[in-house]
C-alpha cells in the first residue's frame, strides 16, 4: 500500500504537469501510453505484438490516434482510415493461418486497437482544444480520480451490497455511489474555484466521470477475469500496467465526445 501511495502521488503529479504543459509533451505521453496499453492488451489476448496480427493492430491503433496528436502536422504524415482494410486483412489472416490464428484472435486484435486507439485519441484531442482544453481535461481527470478515491473509501467504510461480484467482487453499491458523489463535489468545487466552464457542462462532466469511469474499471476487470490475469502489466509499481491505471479514462473521454460535451 505504501508503494502504491508513493507511486500514485509521484505519477499523478508528473501526469498533471504534462497535462499542464500540453502540446507535444502531452501528445508524446499519450502516444507512448497507447503503445504500451495495446502491448498489454495483445499479450493478455495471447496475440504476439510483433506478429502479423499484432502489427496490423498497431497500424489501426496509430491511425486512430495520429490525427489527435499535436505534432502530426509537422511530420507531414497523413494516415488513412484503416478500420476496414485491417479488419479484412485480419479475417484473411485467420483463414490462411487456420488452427494457429483463430477468428477470436482477429476479433481481439481489432477490439484492442479500437478500444485503446479511440480512448487515447479523444484524451489528446480534448487537451489540444484551444482556450478550454486544459481546464476541461483537468476537470475530467480530477473527476475520475475523485471517483476512484470516493468509491474506495466509501466502500471500505459502509460497503455491504456487492455491485457486480461476477466481475469485480470487491466493489459495492455503496462504494459506487460514494465515487459518483465525490466526482460531483470535486468537479463542481474546482470549476467554481478556478474553472470558468458552464455549470451544466461541469455537472455533466462530473456525472460521466463518476459513472463511465466506474464502467471503464469494470470493463478492465472483465477483461482481466476473462484472460485470467491479475494485472495488465507491471510497468507502474503498485498499480500494475497502463490499462490498470487508465481504464477509466479510456472510456470516459470517448463517452464525453459521443455526448457532444467536449
Amino acid at each position: 500500500m505504501k508503494q502504491r501511495i508513493i507511486t500514485g502521488l509521484i505519477g499523478g503529479a508528473g501526469f498533471l504537469l504534462l497535462v499542464y504543459l500540453g502540446d507535444h509533451w502531452f501528445s508524446l505521453l499519450v502516444f507512448f501510453l497507447a503503445v504500451i496499453g495495446l502491448f498489454e492488451f495483445l499479450r493478455m489476448a495471447k496475440v504476439q505484438p510483433l506478429s502479423v496480427a499484432g502489427v496490423l493492430a498497431y497500424l489501426l491503433m496509430i491511425s486512430l490516434l495520429w490525427p489527435s496528436l499535436s505534432f502530426t502536422k509537422e511530420t507531414g504524415v497523413i494516415l488513412p482510415d484503416l478500420v476496414l482494410p485491417v479488419t479484412l486483412l485480419l479475417l484473411l489472416y485467420a483463414v490462411f493461418r487456420k488452427n494457429q490464428f483463430h477468428i477470436e484472435h482477429a476479433a481481439l486484435a481489432l477490439v484492442g486497437a479500437l478500444y485503446i486507439g479511440y480512448g487515447f485519441a479523444y484524451m489528446a484531442a480534448l487537451r489540444n482544444l484551444p482556450d478550454t482544453g486544459l481546464m476541461l481535461t483537468v476537470l475530467v481527470i480530477l473527476g475520475i480520480w475523485a471517483t476512484d478515491s470516493g468509491a474506495y473509501f466509501m466502500g471500505k467504510a459502509i460497503g455491504k451490497r456487492k455491485l457486480w461480484p461476477a466481475i469485480s467482487p470487491n466493489k459495492t453499491i455503496e462504494g459506487a455511489a460514494g465515487g459518483l458523489l465525490a466526482a460531483v463535489l470535486v468537479v463542481m468545487a474546482v470549476n467554481v474555484w478556478i474553472g470558468g466552464i458552464s455549470l451544466d457542462k461541469a455537472l455533466i462532466i462530473a456525472l460521466v466521470s463518476g459513472i463511465a469511469g466506474q464502467l471503464g474499471d469494470l470493463v478492465e476487470s472483465a477483461l482481466k477475469r476473462h484472460f485470467e490475469v491479475k494485472d495488465s502489466g507491471q510497468i507502474i509499481p503498485g498499480h500494475g500496467g497502463v490499462l490498470d491505471r487508465f481504464d477509466s479514462m479510456i472510456l470516459v473521454f470517448p463517452v464525453l465526445h459521443l455526448l457532444g460535451i467536449v
